[in-house]
């Protein structure tokens, strides 16, 4: 890894660690880095993946005081949780490369979708709190199991699930949601990096750089966000995420 390379993963992991603590949505940014730093795309998204997965635990950890307590409902979330990020990983690491190339373009493509329309799923779950719950905890069970297996495949945009897949299966205030959120997506991140790691997956020099610079960029974005107006990042991050569409299209579909 020469200089250019280092230097494009600080920069790259310094502001999705920024974008992170102001709005969300760093893997469009640290994961296209990972790429054009030579990685493979399997490999790229493992690293990715470890790279950036402090800041959920992190997230967690600001606001546990809504964390909820271990019940047998709780439980099973996490459970739930951690089994389909990894058997996302899973599938990542048994999927042939070359049949991955071929959705990332829409995988980006709807993440920064996700990202976009962020506000009003959020909206929405604010409207939703004081619905029921789904009836039956078999089905919230699947959906959310679904959401997670996308978490520990790829990943971009899982906050944004979750919220809105918890908005319906629990009947709390938006504070609540937003704690529970971030502690099941440490759990799907937690299990799907450790088979990445275990696996061989991750490319740790490369990884350990970006990280460095997620570390820098969330601590800064604890600062930032009392000046920097949020919607600037979100801008910024739609930008990036609909030129990156655009650059990995020509590259894996034409």
């Amino acid at each position: 890894m020469d200089a250019q390379i280092g230097l494009l993963l600080l920069g790259a992991g310094v502001a999705g660690g920024i974008i992170n603590a102001l709005a969300g949505g760093a893997t469009l940014v640290t994961f296209p880095a990972m790429l054009a730093a030579g990685l493979p795309p399997v490999i790229a998204n493992a690293s990715n993946a470890v790279a950036i997965s402090p800041g959920h635990l992190i997230a967690a950890l600001a606001d546990r005081a809504k964390l909820p307590p271990p019940t047998r409902r709780t439980i099973s979330f996490v459970a739930v949780s951690t089994l389909g990020g990894a058997v996302g990983a899973g599938v990542l690491l048994l999927l042939p490369e070359r049949l991955f190339v071929l959705p990332v373009p829409a995988l980006i493509a709807f993440a920064t979708l996700l990202f976009a329309f962020a506000p009003r799923i959020q909206s929405r779950t604010i409207a939703r709190r004081d619905a029921a719950a789904l009836p039956s905890t078999v089905a919230g069970s699947a959906v959310l199991g679904l959401t997670c297996v996308y978490g520990g495949f790829f990943g971009a945009g899982l906050g944004v699930i979750l919220t809105a897949v918890l908005s319906i299966t629990e009947p709390n205030d938006i504070r609540a949601v937003k704690a529970l959120k971030n502690l099941l997506a440490t759990c799907v991140s937690l299990a799907a990096t450790l088979i990445f790691i275990v696996q061989g997956a991750v490319r740790w020099p490369e990884t350990s750089v970006m990280l460095v610079g997620a570390m820098v960029g969330g601590y800064a974005g604890g600062y930032l966000i009392r000046i920097l107006p949020a919607h600037i990042v979100r801008q910024f991050v739609i930008m990036a995420g609909a030129v990156m569409t655009v650059i990995y299209a020509a590259r894996y579909w034409f």
